[in-house]
């Protein structure tokens, strides 16, 4: 009777643990990485596409956007801290948040010490990319049509965060 209960419990873990690395699920570490330490990580897209779901990837490493109204965070109204996918930085601050109507997850502030800001000038548009500090990933673009007290509007890519709620 214990062997049977210990191969149950054996097939039902590896069948769990299978079925995270299948889907990609990144999980928080907090004890081995530390949230406010952006120095700088390097991977290679191998290893990145082996971490983050395709959405993901698509997002921080190749600078895609995902569809208005589809992210997993646009109307997320807990509170708590938005986390880089890709390194787990803290990026951004859900007392930030506001609607924008965008369909997107749009913050009036940010963790300045871990998010970037660079030119980008595709699709023959000068913006503002929003880059998290760490991992360089993709996050989105900020303008300036936001609210007080900073009037930016930083639009981020569900794909691209983590919510942990207080």
């Amino acid at each position: 009777m214990k062997i049977l209960i210990s191969t149950i419990l054996l097939i039902t873990l590896i069948s769990c643990v299978n079925y995270a690395e299948e889907n990609k699920y990144l999980i928080i570490d907090f004890e081995n990485v530390n949230p406010h330490d952006s120095t700088k990580i390097k991977k290679s897209k191998k290893e990145w596409r082996e971490i983050l779901t395709a959405q993901a990837y698509n997002v921080l490493i190749e600078k895609g956007t995902e569809r208005a109204f589809t992210g997993k965070y646009w109307n997320n109204n807990d509170k708590g801290i938005y986390y880089c996918k890709g390194c787990q930085l803290a990026l951004f601050n859900s007392e930030t948040k506001f609607k924008s109507g965008t369909g997107w997850p749009s913050f009036y502030d940010r963790v300045k010490t871990n998010v970037k800001l660079v030119n980008d000038n595709s699709f023959g548009m000068i913006r503002s990319e929003v880059i998290c500090k760490r991992c360089d990933g993709h996050l989105g673009h900020v303008f300036d049509d936001g609210p007080n007290p900073t009037g930016l509007r930083y639009c981020i890519n569900s794909a691209a965060l983590e919510f942990v709620s207080e």
